[in-house]
């Protein structure tokens, strides 16, 4: 054939060689990063939904792991496994392991809404399903931003990762909105909802998304593998259970299984970092962390994701226990208008999280990373000036500024993450920076949790037993109820449940009480104000060192370095040194 016959290169836009195929792999990417994050918090705002569904109360003895694994079992899986399927996808191809992830998502999904059992035996359904989206979720995690960096650029990846982390972070707190609005047409329609849009996510990934990263093949890294996956789990593990009440103290630090799984979980990843920087084929290239730029945005990005997911848990807390009944809402409804009344922050995303993408393009993501940081710190500070029975504006205010703190940080620092590495390394660094993210925020639930319970363990048995005593309870009973963990009373607030009737109920007392103390006693105001006060004692302790980790987060961006964008050699290979 001659030169004059020869056909022009295909321009059909699901073609790599398409000039818009970049805008095909972001649309792509940005709904699968959407349904995973919001499926990483619709479940929280839909626990009673769910909980009633299946005809079992997460409150009584013996129930408290159902609700914890319910709440954590998702983001646990996602971390531990996204690390290993951005190796993968270096290794197969990234689309193909991506592509996977739709489907391995939406079966899940399907199983979730058609859970035939009632009772533990529904729980347990709920929970192995909910460990399947999970690994559905880790490879839309490990491959998402590793297709975009492919696929753009160094010059618009900014604006590109912008919009899919803000898809990312703001997912999770459009579930908390999802979540509430589906829970009160039908429980089983908070996992349904995904199966719709996993199906056309899947029909159109496969059909739109094409190779064009470089791959990086190898055998699969095993000991690496086995040894990342036990020790990030049994340390995630130990400390999700660090919530739970041992002995006579008000948290599980003491329990023996939480220490030993957080040491075991210690050793095993030192052991994982060893093996890695002998290994022929890593998992994970550990020498990665000698570029500046990728190992301060992932310390930057750690110590955000800590902070993000301690004030996602700690305002829905506070919505839900307390101003909301206050300002007349049922705790059944709260589960919703917590959603809606933590809009701000959402905007905030929307706002600044593309526009910090574009201009970190131009300018190079330390400025904007962190004043970010620095912005978040300055809001934790805020939450804590305001009254706990504050005005809306002020909430609005400080939170909406709070969500563009995190908008300006959350798009350039990954976009200095992806631009920092080889390409044929973009897959396991996606993963790393996707374990990073889902990791801290698993961290700051155990952490930040305790450290509220620990706070109201301080003051709140006193406050309930003298509340409980001036209206009739007898001092026996109300001794009693008052020496339980506070974690009871949380979690009850936190499910949208009665505080005070999830309390007594059970015991029998609120029938023996005139009318006019049971009503009082179980009625709007008297739990808010009652915890009020000790409330406020633990969102101190919480929200300082929140704010404290967003300092130490801006520092180790601002060190990051000037803008970096590696340049790849042939053949690619990591440099022997720092370069930034």
């Amino acid at each position: 054939m001659t030169p004059a016959t020869t056909p022009p290169p295909s321009r059909a836009l699901f073609t790599k060689e398409h000039p818009h195929y970049k805008w095909v792999t972001l649309s792509n990417t940005t709904l699968g990063m959407l349904m995973a994050t919001i499926n990483s918090s619709i479940v929280i705002i839909s626990l009673p939904a769910i909980f009633k569904g299946i005809q079992l109360n997460p409150l009584e003895a013996g129930n408290v792991s159902y609700l914890l694994w319910m709440l954590m079992g998702y983001m646990l899986v996602t971390a531990v496994l996204v690390v290993t399927f951005g190796r993968l996808g270096d290794m197969y191809g990234r689309v193909r392991i991506y592509n996977l992830g739709f489907v391995v998502f939406t079966v899940g999904s399907i199983a979730l809404a058609f859970d035939p059992f009632t009772n533990g035996a529904g729980a347990m359904w709920l929970i192995v399903w909910r460990f399947v989206q999970g690994i559905g979720g880790a490879m839309l995690f490990a491959n998402s931003t590793a297709i975009l960096t492919d696929a753009f650029p160094a010059n618009r990846r900014g604006m590109a990762l912008g919009i899919n982390q803000v898809a990312a972070i703001a997912g999770s707190f459009i579930g908390l909105i999802v979540g509430g609005l589906l829970a009160v047409i039908d429980w089983r329609a908070v996992f349904f909802v995904s199966v719709p849009i996993g199906v056309i996510g899947t029909i159109w990934s496969y059909i739109s998304l094409k190779e064009v990263g470089t791959k990086n093949p190898g055998k699969l890294d095993w000991p690496g593998n086995i040894t990342f996956a036990v020790g990030l789990a049994a340390l995630l593990t130990a400390i999700t259970y660090g919530i739970q009440p041992y002995g006579d103290s008000s948290t599980g630090w003491g329990n023996p299984w939480v220490i030993g799984g957080i040491v075991a979980g210690i050793v095993l990843l030192v052991v994982f970092a060893f093996i890695e920087l002998r290994s022929h084929a890593p998992m994970f290239n550990m020498r990665l962390f000698r570029i500046r730029a990728f190992a301060m945005a992932n310390l930057a990005g750690l110590l955000a994701s800590v902070g993000r997911g301690g004030l996602q848990f700690m305002l829905i807390i506070w919505l839900q226990g307390i101003w909301l009944p206050l300002h007349g809402f049922n705790y059944a409804d709260t589960p919703l208008w917590a959603g809606i009344y933590m809009l701000p922050i959402t905007i905030g995303f929307l706002i600044a999280g593309p526009l910090s993408g574009v201009l970190s393009d131009r300018f190079g993501a330390r400025m904007f990373a962190t004043v970010g940081l620095l912005i978040v710190a300055a809001t934790f500070v805020l939450l804590l000036v305001i009254p706990v029975n504050f005005e809306y504006w002020q909430f609005a205010i400080i939170t909406g500024l709070s969500g563009i703190g995190s908008g300006m940080f959350g798009a350039p620092n990954r976009t200095a993450i992806m631009n920092s590495v080889p390409a044929n390394q973009r897959g396991a660094a996606s993963g790393m920076a996707g374990t990073v993210q889902n990791a801290g925020t698993s961290l700051s639930i155990g952490l930040f949790f305790s450290l509220l319970i620990s706070g109201l363990a301080a003051s709140l048995p006193s406050a309930l037993y003298n509340g409980l005593t001036s209206h009739g309870v007898p001092a026996a009973a109300a001794q009693k109820i008052s020496e339980l963990p506070p974690v009871g009373s949380v979690f009850a607030a936190f499910l949208g449940y009665n505080p005070i009737q999830s309390l007594l109920g059970p015991t029998g007392v609120l029938d023996k009480l005139p009318k006019a103390d049971a009503a009082v006693l179980t009625g709007k105001e008297f739990f808010p104000q009652l915890i009020q006060g000790s409330f406020h004692d633990g969102l101190v302790v919480v929200f300082i060192a929140a704010a404290i980790m967003s300092l130490i987060g801006a520092v180790a961006s601002f060190s990051r370095g000037k803008k970096y964008v590696h340049v790849d050699t042939t053949p690619t290979r990591l440099p022997d040194k720092q370069t930034a």
